[in-house]
């Protein structure tokens, strides 16, 4: 299957599970509209109206589109790993109980493994798996 192509450090990120570090990612403080997708195959992931501060120095939202993710058990035995539910990347973990919003889930994600497509701008073509 085709992808788009990533950067060293998106690959790592992305198919790799690496983690970015901290507050130095593109999204971490950025608040326009519009939606985010998977950077891998451009599937519609975020609504920027779920995005908000939790403070933790990564792209936090509290809900994704329907089917958008897939929620497996981290490697860790104690996070819930969060990956594209269309190609599999890496996105990056799901945190409930944190009581940080109404809806009491934080979807923490890396920004290499997103991409934001601004409100009222056509999306890229999905690339579906398979």
């Amino acid at each position: 299957m085709e992808y788009n192509k990533l950067t060293r450090e998106e690959e790592k990120v992305i198919l790799e599970k690496e983690t970015e570090r901290p507050f130095l990612g593109k999204y971490d403080n950025f608040y326009d509209y519009g939606i985010f997708i998977c950077r891998r195959c451009n599937n519609p992931l975020f609504s920027s109206k779920s995005k908000f501060d939790a403070g933790c120095g990564w792209p936090s939202f509290d809900a994704s589109f329907e089917n958008a993710l897939k929620r497996i058990p981290d490697l860790d035995g104690v996070r819930t790993e969060i990956q594209c539910n269309n190609c599999g990347g890496h996105l990056g973990h799901e945190f409930r109980g944190e009581r940080l919003t109404d809806k009491n889930t934080r979807e923490c994600v890396n920004s290499l493994s997103i991409y934001f497509i601004p409100k009222g701008k056509e999306l890229p073509k999905i690339i579906q798996v398979g």
